[in-house]
Parts: structure tokens; C-alpha cells; sequence
């Protein structure tokens, strides 16, 4: 049996808030048919203290299938259209017996929300996901048609009907945040044109892997002739690429998604998800060194693709939206590419048979720098971006896949360089990703879940400047299998630890769970 054994659509992120945590007289001896709300220990979205807010409804809906909900979006009256701050809510409710679920929000068909849901007790659970969304005040200035999914399937079996409500509060206020001037989609998904004027082209790009498949564990996947139950032509490695008219423009690491049926054990994510599963982040590709390519008012094709999925293969998803700064002095800024030099990539998946245990060896990277420049009304602004991408990871498992481990590290380290008027300004971004687990099904049918999950990243700007961030979950979890739910007795313990340091800031929260019971919310630097 595999880890994707008990799952077949996943989702999972959100935020909740501390609540007192439980003295150990109330912790059960196992799960029972209610759980503490689901709970990150993620810091809220700072707001400007005493400025003025507006709220507006953005979507109101119960999901029962693959039907959209469709609405529209009028910018909220009295906070004007220029803000300070914009913040997304999302408040939801589900009872009854549900798989995980993954879900969109587009506002005038810019996603400005992926997330994921978690499963939900009989008795019922509630949720709130919270996001900064100030980047997209753009779209929010005018009447915009809103469109909003999270499929489901409601039957005799699987009776969660998804209750969500999303608004939007902004607030009014000084100084008015630095937003990009315009966010663009695609047409047809791969056309883009930008602005004659543009001088900084960032691509967003929200890759998820799903679908109840294969590549919702792509991490775990082997070449032949690795007998293993999910196959892949090249094995585990997977690489986001964005090409602008043909050409390699941008390479970048997927984040290995874990949402709340995952790793074949809902009991490890009941209270505390796994890092971004309720919100999903996206990955940023930067254009600019195109720029002057783009800025030729005509339409460009923009594709993005996942390297490593095997050919005529679905899972993937990965819409984008293109942030753009344009030059208030000049109509139209010239440019050009002047290098794009990319490494062979490099993947290695050794396999090696034994007696009673298997093991697949993963070696792989990839590198690329881009340059170039535009003339701007202040003048020439060169912007060099190198990437350069590893992962090295051991898998190995049994005969009959009763015993099933991953150690994987990915790490993406992206320099960006930006020279203008004599000075140089460089920025480096290092995002390193960790899973370290086991499932594991003892002669008694118990299946037991061992798992550690690392979302880590440093950024070091040149002459002063950083932070660094260490998002870390843990779970351990066991049930019966092939059993009614209420005989699986259960049991399971979890725990997270946010980190966030800067110049000047501190952030460090605590969360610990048993058997569904928050036995620990502890905060302080």
C-alpha cells in the first residue's frame, strides 16, 4: 500500500487564532467525533493602527460540486482607491465527512487566492485563512466579475457541504502601500501584452500539484524499473519554467504541498496543517531582464510547464498574473535582452534493489542567469537574475509498500541584481524545503505516520538588510485500517513552530497537539 492509499482529492491553509491550550486531564485517550478548530501558528496579517477600513463581501457560497460561484466585485465606498492595506478573509465552515479540497478566487480572472480545506469531525469545524492582498489594488479599483471554486462531491457517503464567505477590508491611510501599476492575466492563457512603458515585469505563478493522482505526491514518484506504485519517466525531480516567446526566461522550485488528506494519515492535520496548505503561496519569476523585448506593444507568448511530469500527464495547475511598474515620464522605454545562459540540467535517479527494501537515490539541479536592460527616464537600469535549483532526496520502501519513507531537502537560491545611475543593488533569496517521514502498517492493520515539514527562507540584501524565516511542522499520528470510522481509534500528536526574524523584528509562535486537543500556544522572542 502506498501513501496515497485513503486519498483522492487534498487540499489544506489557513490561519485561526490562539485559544487557551488544554490541561492534560483533557486530552482523550484517542480521537473522538470533535477536534479543536483548525489552527496555524502563522502571524496575522498586519493592519495600520487607527486608520480608517472599509469591508466588502467578495464571494458567499456552499460548495456541493464543481459548480463556480459567480459574482460581482464593486470597490468599497468611502476609503478612496488608493489604500494602504488590503486584507483577504475567509471564513469557513464544514460537518460531516469530507475529503480535503483545493479551491481558487479570481477578481477580474486575477487569481488572488488558492487554498486548500481540511477535513472536517461530525460534529463540525470552522476555519479562517487571511491574506495580504495590497499587490493587487490594481484589479480592485474597478467593477470586476468574481469567480470562485472549490470543488466537492456531496453524497450518502460524503456529506461536507463547504460553507465559505470571503471579504475584503481595506484600509485608507498614509503612506499608500507601493503596488505595481498594473496586474495583467494572460489571453488564452499564454498572450501577454504589457504596457509600451513598463519597467518591471514580475510573473506570479500559483503551481500546485493535485488532482488525487500521482503528482499530489510527485515527490515520491520512480522511473522504471523501480517497481513502486506511482511512475514517472525521470523520477521525482519537478521544476517550474516560465518561457517568454520560446526562450527560457525564469526556473524555480515547486514548494512539496502537503494538504490535509496527505501522506494517507488525516489525523496528522486535523487541528494544525501542514506550511501554506490554506494558503497558497506563488512563486515569483522575475521578468525584467525581457522588458525591453515586451515593452514593443505587441502580444508575447508566455508558457509555463513543469518539467519532470511525465508527457500527456495532468496534476498540474499553475495560473499567473504579471505585476508591472510602469515609467511615469516615458510612454514607451527600450530595452533589450542582452544574456540568457542556462546549465544542463541535471538529474540523476539511481534505483537499487534489495532484499526486502528498495531505494531510489535523487540528485538533480538546474541553473539559469538572464540580463538585461531598459532606458528609462531616469535612466539605463540593468537587472541580472541568476536561480539555480538542487534537490537530493532518498526514498525506499518494502514489498507491498507497507513500509514507505522520504528524506528530501530543495533548495531555490535566486540573486537579483539591479545597476542603475552607479549603484548596485543586490538582493539574495534562498528558499530551502525539507520532508523527512514514514509511513509505516504493522501486522494489526495500524497504520502509523511519522512526518517533518520545513519551509525555510533567508533574504540578504547588499549593504543592510534581511530576514529569515523557519516555518517547521510535525506530526505523528496511527489508526486502524479498513475499519468504520468509529472504530479506527485513533490517536495522534502535532506541532508548529513559526519563526520569522528581520532588522529590527521578531515573530515566534508555538502550537502542540493531542489527539485533536491544542495542548500548547505559546509565543514570544
Amino acid at each position: 500500500m502506498s501513501m496515497l492509499a485513503g486519498v483522492t482529492l487534498l487540499a489544506s491553509a489557513f490561519l485561526g487564532t490562539g485559544a487557551p491550550a488544554a490541561r492534560a486531564a483533557d486530552v482523550p485517550a484517542e480521537f473522538g467525533t470533535d477536534w479543536h478548530d483548525p489552527v496555524t501558528a502563522a502571524p496575522p496579517v498586519s493592519v495600520p493602527k487607527g486608520a480608517k477600513s472599509c469591508q466588502v463581501t467578495l464571494a458567499q457560497a456552499q460548495f456541493r460540486d464543481f459548480t463556480p460561484y459567480k459574482g460581482t466585485y464593486t470597490p468599497p465606498q468611502g476609503c478612496g482607491d488608493r489604500w494602504s492595506k488590503v486584507v483577504l478573509r475567509l471564513d469557513g465552515k464544514v460537518k460531516g465527512r469530507q475529503y480535503d479540497r483545493l479551491g481558487y478566487l479570481h477578481v477580474g480572472g486575477v487569481e488572488v487566492l488558492r487554498t486548500s480545506t481540511p477535513e472536517p469531525s461530525p460534529d463540525g469545524i470552522e476555519w479562517h485563512v487571511q491574506k495580504d492582498v495590497t499587490r493587487y489594488s490594481d484589479t480592485f479599483r474597478r467593477a470586476q466579475d468574481v469567480e470562485m471554486l472549490i470543488g466537492n462531491v456531496v453524497d450518502d457517503t460524503y456529506t461536507g457541504v463547504i460553507d465559505v464567505k470571503v471579504t475584503l477590508t481595506f484600509y485608507e491611510g498614509h503612506p499608500r502601500a507601493d503596488v505595481p501599476d498594473k496586474v495583467l492575466t494572460l489571453a488564452g492563457g499564454t498572450t501577454l501584452t504589457t504596457p509600451r512603458n513598463s519597467e518591471r515585469i514580475v510573473a506570479e505563478v500559483y503551481a500546485t500539484g493535485s488532482g488525487g493522482g500521482c503528482e499530489e505526491f510527485w515527490y515520491l514518484t520512480v522511473a522504471d524499473p523501480a517497481s513502486y506504485s506511482c511512475k514517472a519517466d525521470k523520477g521525482p525531480y519537478r521544476e517550474v519554467q516560465i518561457k517568454v516567446d520560446g526562450q527560457l526566461a525564469g526556473i524555480a522550485t515547486p514548494f512539496p504541498n502537503v494538504w490535509t488528506g496527505g501522506w494517507s494519515d488525516p489525523f496528522l492535520w486535523y487541528v494544525i496543517p501542514g506550511p501554506r496548505a490554506f494558503d497558497v503561496k506563488p512563486i515569483d519569476f522575475d521578468l525584467t531582464p525581457f522588458a525591453g523585448l515586451l515593452d514593443d506593444g505587441r502580444p508575447h507568448q508566455v508558457e509555463v510547464s513543469v518539467a519532470g511530469v511525465p508527457e500527456g500527464q495532468a496534476g498540474w495547475s499553475a495560473p499567473v498574473n504579471v505585476l508591472v511598474r510602469q515609467d511615469a515620464h516615458r510612454a514607451h522605454v527600450t530595452g533589450k535582452l542582452t544574456a540568457a545562459k542556462a546549465t544542463e540540467p541535471v538529474n540523476s535517479s539511481v534505483y537499487t534493489p534489495g532484499s526486502g527494501e528498495y531505494r531510489v537515490d535523487t540528485d538533480a539541479g538546474h541553473r539559469l542567469a538572464v540580463s538585461g536592460y531598459v532606458d528609462t527616464s531616469h535612466g539605463r537600469v540593468t537587472t541580472t537574475v541568476s536561480r539555480t535549483l538542487a534537490n537530493t532526496s532518498v526514498h525506499r520502501w518494502n514489498d507491498g509498500e507497507t513500509t514507505d519513507a522520504l528524506d528530501a531537502t530543495w533548495t531555490d537560491d535566486q540573486n537579483v541584481t539591479v545597476e542603475a545611475g552607479g549603484v548596485r543593488r543586490a538582493t539574495r533569496t534562498l528558499w530551502t524545503y525539507t520532508m523527512n517521514g514514514a509511513t509505516t502498517i504493522g501486522t494489526d492493520d495500524r497504520l502509523r505516520t511519522e512526518l517533518t515539514l520545513g519551509d525555510r527562507a533567508s533574504v540578504h540584501r547588499a549593504g543592510g538588510g534581511w530576514s529569515r524565516l523557519d516555518d517547521t511542522y510535525s506530526g505523528d499520528a496511527t489508526y486502524t485500517l479498513g475499519v468504520p470510522r468509529d472504530q479506527r481509534h485513533a490517536v495522534g500528536t502535532s506541532s508548529e513552530r513559526y519563526r520569522l526574524y528581520g532588522s529590527g523584528d521578531c515573530y515566534d509562535r508555538s502550537l502542540a497537539t493531542e489527539q485533536g486537543v491544542l495542548t500548547e500556544d505559546r509565543s514570544g522572542c
